[in-house]
């Protein structure tokens, strides 16, 4: 073990512990906000209670998100070095914007939003909430754009003189035909997340609180939860298959290993399992479906895949001796982890509808069981993703042009990575145990109370927009 390998494994465990807020505060951003709109358009109540439950939920989510998210800034500086120095006139653009435009905007709107109950007009508190969650999209965007560069490099040129990737055409960068395609794959995984949350704590609160005077509130969060999870869900289906043409072409060792694909093939099977040998070399056994991958990867029923051993041949030849292959078995399962938790979330959310039709209240024990891991479904499946996104582009850091053991820091020592990283996941730990207090705490209070406040009141002694 050198420092290379401990600043990935630092790199990847802070990376995937951020993103577990991420899409969290994505999806729930809009989804409050489109409970706060029907309330000031019906005027209903339960819509205002429900508004500021999970309010109050997205707020600690986005407050940890916050957190956790400074570091990775601070790792490319400090295990990252070198390719910081590589990309950073690339990713300093979208990413200057994203801090200085979308940060602030979210940040800004979120702080009106919080102090501004029974202070703002309605109207204008409604659109604070709405222009925090359009500033947390767009911060997704330009993120996403920076990372769309290492998956496919458009708009640079390379200057031997510096040794470094000098931007040439900054609407190239942000129109990266895979940033196109990622942002609305990851929002819909991101809703996906939001809407089985929403889902999760309105079940638990029908079945386990029938008798309620907030029942009402609760059966209308639980539907509408489980209706934008299999929305989500579906569009998570259209723009991943849209992607993976689209990795196909760009990334073509990427798909090869997310199915054990050893040899080229036309047309190709989609690999239901497979078993390789222990080098990662070859198959020995594999369950397919004919067509499908081919189908899959370019449209064509018959078109054909590339193999992992004929790209690795092409590469040796094009970049020069080396292995260019990813961990086939992690590229492999996470690929189908990143599927099946996703599928089965929108399944648990079918049971749901189905369970409250016709205005049923369910009573099933095992649902409440599937309802309460609802959540970490797509969590994983967001998470596994990522994995594949990163790990199946290995060895590349920024494809084609710069290797990953490339990229470290040559100052930095195995003990300093070592020292840090054991302190970033002891840290992270603790911030775990307090996000998961502090959501169950909320979320089992359930709806509060709505008390007018007179329109005379001083504001020193209005009740607080939201505490601890």
């Amino acid at each position: 073990m050198d420092a290379l390998d401990v600043a990935r494994w630092q790199f990847g465990v802070t990376t995937v512990y951020h993103f577990l807020f991420v899409p969290l505060t994505i999806g729930l951003s809009v989804l409050v906000a489109i409970l706060q709109t029907r309330w000031h358009r019906t005027g209903d109540e339960k819509y205002l209670k429900l508004t500021k439950f999970y309010g109050k939920l997205f707020l600690i989510n986005f407050a940890m998100g916050v957190v956790t998210g400074i570091v990775q800034e601070f790792q490319f500086g400090m295990n990252w070095s070198d390719y910081s120095r590589f990309v950073g006139d690339i990713f300093g653009a979208p990413l200057a914007i994203e801090a200085l435009v979308a940060f602030f905007l979210e940040s800004t709107f979120i702080g009106l939003w919080i102090f501004g109950w029974d202070r703002l007009p309605k109207r204008l508190h409604l659109a604070s909430i709405w222009a925090a969650a359009i500033g947390t999209n767009l911060s997704a965007y330009f993120i996403l754009a920076a990372n769309s560069f290492m998956q496919n490099p458009v708009g640079y040129r390379f200057n031997p003189d510096t040794g470094r990737a000098e931007l040439t055409d900054f609407v190239a960068v942000l129109t990266n035909k895979v940033a196109l395609i990622t942002f609305p794959h990851t929002l819909a995984g991101a809703f996906l997340v939001a809407g089985a949350l929403v889902t999760t704590v309105g079940l638990w609160h029908v079945m386990r609180r029938r008798d309620s005077p907030d029942t009402d509130a609760y059966r209308h969060a639980t539907r509408f939860g489980a209706w934008v999870v299999l929305v989500s869900a579906t569009l998570v289906v259209l723009t991943g298959d849209i992607q993976g043409k689209i990795m196909t072409q760009v990334q073509p060792m990427k798909m090869a290993a997310a199915e054990g694909l050893y040899t080229t093939e036309s047309p190709a099977s989609f690999s239901v399992l497979t078993v390789g040998s222990l080098d990662g070399s070859r198959e020995i056994f594999a369950l397919k479906i004919p067509h499908l991958l081919s189908y899959l990867g370019t449209g064509d029923p018959n078109g054909t895949v590339h193999g992992i051993n004929d790209l690795q041949a092409q590469y040796a030849s094009q970049y020069g001796p080396g292995s260019y292959t990813p961990i086939i078995p992690v590229t492999y399962w996470s690929f189908r982890f990143m599927i099946g938790f996703g599928l089965a979330a929108a399944a648990i959310a079918l049971l749901v509808l189905w369970s409250q039709r016709k205005g049923r209240t369910p009573t099933n024990r095992w649902l409440l069981r599937a309802g309460l891991i609802m959540p970490v479904l797509p969590l994983l499946a967001n998470s596994f993703g990522w994995i594949f996104t990163e790990m199946g582009r290995q060895p590349w850091i920024v494809f084609g042009e710069m290797l990953t053991r490339d990229g470290v820091s040559r100052s930095v020592s195995l003990t300093e990575v070592l020292t840090s990283f054991t302190a970033f996941t002891l840290i992270y730990a603790v911030l775990a145990v307090i996000e998961l207090k502090l959501l169950l705490r909320y979320a089992r209070a359930g709806v509060p109370d709505i008390t007018p406040t007179p329109d005379d009141t001083d504001d020193a002694e209005r009740p607080l927009a939201f505490a601890y």
